[in-house]
């Protein structure tokens, strides 16, 4: 059975209730790209503060955001008054930020993965429930248009009983970026299979339930890394259904985005949801063509060459901090469950010992 697909609403302004006070601590391409343009274009939300000691960052935040208070150190939020504290940091953080900002009495958004073990993420979990505060993951690529419309596909039965699920981001980098992630090696929160893997892992588990059975093959190709660039995983799910997922800095030709596989027919689909590359490039998550796939770019439903094109579903990524607003004001459950993303970690780990340990 596949899990329930998130919403596609739209819903009015509220303008009758006072906006959820928010900071974001980290204002890297997390906090800069995947959260404070979603956060300041939506109307339950008011963007308060963002903490950086980066100059140039905080120029950037400061000009796409006239009036946030800027603030060296994540504990200068405490005195604001906040009602959410998004964790925006390097991974190895994650935890630690999440936990303070719990203690200090604010609802709690940390971007993937939640933490770099398992174990630290059931321990955030709990401190959470103990303390009777919100806490969920930006897992935003639950909101892809290609994963929308393959799970639109699989729920509607249009591709018979799925039997095969393939996933891939395969983003070409033959040297690591600067930051933190040059250097980090897979213990301290590095590598792309904590980096990309919670998303694919993610939506693997959310569309076809628990797995029973992890393979995996990791490797560190580039000389510059410290950590794992090219990693290959396999899930069998007590449903029956395998998800193989690639997640690679080396792929000079990419595989497809996704190809599901039924007894009917299949869903094959090339490229990247535009989202991410539209709220880098500025353009509002109001912008009527936002998330919206050109009609040459829509995947292919069908078996062989009768495959016809199946328009792509608008990418929604707007609707994680739409549903938080809702889930804040009691009006209904968290976008993500963190122990989903706690599901993810322990998948990620067997993995890992699937690999040797790697």
């Amino acid at each position: 059975m596949s899990a329930p697909v998130p919403q596609q609403s739209e819903r009015a302004p509220e303008p009758q209730q006072s906006r959820l006070r928010v900071g974001i601590v980290g204002y890297g391409l997390a906090g800069r790209v995947f959260h404070a343009p979603l956060v300041a274009a939506d109307d339950s939300y008011d963007l308060v503060a963002v903490v950086t000691r980066d100059s140039d960052r905080a120029d950037q935040a400061r000009t796409s955001h006239p009036g946030v208070e800027i603030v060296p150190r994540a504990g200068d939020l405490d005195e604001l008054g906040l009602d959410l504290v998004v964790v925006a940091t390097p991974n190895a953080t994650h935890a630690d930020v999440a936990a303070d900002a719990l203690r200090a009495g604010s609802a709690v958004v940390v971007d993937k993965p939640v933490a770099t073990t398992a174990s630290s993420a059931r321990q955030l979990i709990e401190l959470a429930e103990s303390l009777g505060r919100s806490l969920t993951v930006y897992q935003n690529r639950r909101w892809d248009g290609d994963y929308l419309t393959a799970s639109r596909l699989v729920r509607d039965g249009a591709l018979g009983d799925v039997h095969t699920f393939e996933s891939r981001f395969e983003p070409w980098k033959t040297a690591n970026r600067a930051g933190w992630k040059s250097e980090a090696t897979a213990a301290e929160g590095g590598g792309i299979l904590l980096d990309l893997g919670p998303h694919l892992v993610d939506q693997a588990l959310h569309l076809f339930g628990p797995v029973v059975d992890v393979h995996a093959e990791i490797a560190r190709r580039r000389p510059s890394g410290a950590a794992d660039d090219d990693v290959f995983v396999s899930l069998r799910h007590e449903g029956g259904v395998r998800s193989r997922l690639w997640m690679s800095h080396v792929a000079a030709q990419p595989g497809p985005r996704l190809r599901v596989l039924g007894t009917a027919r299949a869903y094959v689909v090339d490229g990247l949801d535009p989202q991410e590359a539209q709220l880098a490039s500025g353009t509002s998550p109001r912008d009527p063509g936002y998330g919206r796939v050109p009609d040459e770019r829509h995947g292919l439903v069908g078996i062989g060459a009768e495959a016809r094109p199946e328009p792509t579903d608008r990418g929604r990524y707007p609707l994680f901090y739409e549903q938080l607003a809702r889930a804040l004001r009691g009006a209904g459950p968290l976008p993500v469950d963190p122990r989903d993303a706690l599901a993810a970690l322990e998948v990620i780990e067997a993995a890992r010992e699937s690999a040797g340990g790697a």
